[in-house]
């Protein structure tokens, strides 16, 4: 849906960009999967130094956030559509800021080791699913439309 307007080539590269910050918050869970499939890990060595970079800071991805919210979503010289995805690229990493806490908190009951690394894969399996439908959304010139966490970006986003 592109009913704020058309959107450049320029809009459509930074609205992705956003969703670097999900990406690399999510590689945590993919861990497991990653250690079961090596061959898999080449497909994240293009960010390789955006992680190190990104691990290097402290305290980096609090203030990549408050950075992305305050100076991009809040501002509205900025055209809706990167507004948009970068608010749904926060919404994603709070997503997984939430299920980092389930997995957490289901790490000290003995012998739950398959579950949480079962979920641990599901999540990201189904984040690496959300960013590459909106990354090439977003490439389309499109507004990604993930179920409820779009629905919370339009509230968010005028």
């Amino acid at each position: 849906m592109t009913w704020r307007g058309t959107t450049t080539v320029k809009d459509r590269i930074f609205a992705s960009l956003p969703y670097l910050l999900p990406l690399i918050e999510g590689l945590a869970f993919g861990s497991f999967l990653l250690n079961q499939f090596p061959a898999l890990r080449v497909i994240f060595i293009p960010i390789l130094p955006v992680i190190a970079i990104y691990n290097g800071i402290p305290f980096a991805g609090l203030v990549v956030f408050f950075a992305l919210f305050m100076l991009v979503v809040r501002n509205e010289k900025i055209a809706h559509f990167i507004r948009f995805n970068t608010m749904q690229a926060i919404l994603l990493d709070i997503v997984l800021v939430l299920c980092g806490l389930v997995v957490r908190a289901l790490s000290p009951v003995p012998g739950a080791n398959f579950a949480i690394e079962t979920l641990a894969n599901t999540i990201f399996i189904g984040l690496i699913a959300a960013i590459v439908y909106s990354v090439a959304q977003t490439i389309m010139g499109r507004y990604a439309e993930i179920p409820a966490i779009s629905d919370a970006v339009y509230m968010q986003v005028r």
